[in-house]
């Protein structure tokens, strides 16, 4: 079973949070535990709320992923920050635990991704497949902040948000998330994948101020490894 979320910020507009590995934020079957089921019990108890809660899902992550996550409180503040998640005016950091072969000590990944049905995993096509003009474009740029052996240490900026954009990205340079099943990583990792979102950057939809909220990855990813980080 997944931890439990905790709380990293909490106003009447606001909830942001730290999501564990293996735990859905959505989109499960009546009956099971997901990230948003949890909160609004949390709230319902709370703040002694009768009937259904309101929660608004303006950032997700994969269910094996961890890190911060954003829940807007109002539907008022689930509209702006949606707005700024499609005008792309959030800043996501990432960390992720890559084979140490990336071409660069840093660089940027440009792809087009598109949906492979057949094995239900998101790939990457170039100009000369037919599908490159229905795929979405998926831009980041990375630089490597740690090294432990024949392992990176890598933090990610993301500049679009596709489905699985930088689990797809990584695998199609050869340097798949470590525990990454799916995108052809022969390396375990518990819990989930070596994948954090580090840092959400964020206006106040009601404040207006810029406001930064970041966690740590868990224990898991013995960060101590990596020796002094260079981010």
């Amino acid at each position: 079973m997944p931890e439990t979320f905790s709380i990293l910020y909490e106003d009447n507009h606001l909830l942001v949070v730290n999501k564990p590995a293996l735990l859905a934020t959505m989109g499960v079957s009546t009956g099971e535990t997901s990230l948003v089921t949890l909160v609004k019990d949390y709230l319902k108890k709370k703040y002694d709320k009768p009937g259904n809660v309101y929660l608004g899902v303006v950032s997700r992550l994969d269910a094996f992923v961890s890190g911060v996550t954003v829940l807007a409180r109002t539907s008022k503040a689930a509209a702006r920050l949606n707005d700024q998640f499609r005008q792309a005016l959030v800043e996501k950091t990432y960390w992720a635990i890559v084979p140490d072969n990336l071409p660069s000590e840093r660089g940027r990944l440009k792809d087009r991704l598109v949906k492979d049905d057949a094995r239900r995993r998101m790939i990457t096509v170039g100009k000369q497949d037919a599908r490159y003009e229905e795929g979405k474009e998926a831009r980041l740029t990375y630089q490597v902040i740690g090294r432990c052996r024949d392992q990176c240490l890598v933090q990610i900026h993301l500049e679009t948000g596709r489905k699985h954009q930088i689990r797809v990205q990584l695998e199609a340079i050869g340097c798949p998330i470590v525990g990454d099943r799916k995108y052809n990583s022969p390396l375990h990792f518990d819990p989930g994948i070596a994948l954090h979102s580090r840092q959400l950057k964020i206006t106040h939809p009601t404040l207006k101020k810029e406001m930064a909220f970041e966690s740590p990855p868990g224990d898991s990813w013995q960060l101590d490894r990596f020796g002094e980080l260079s981010n």
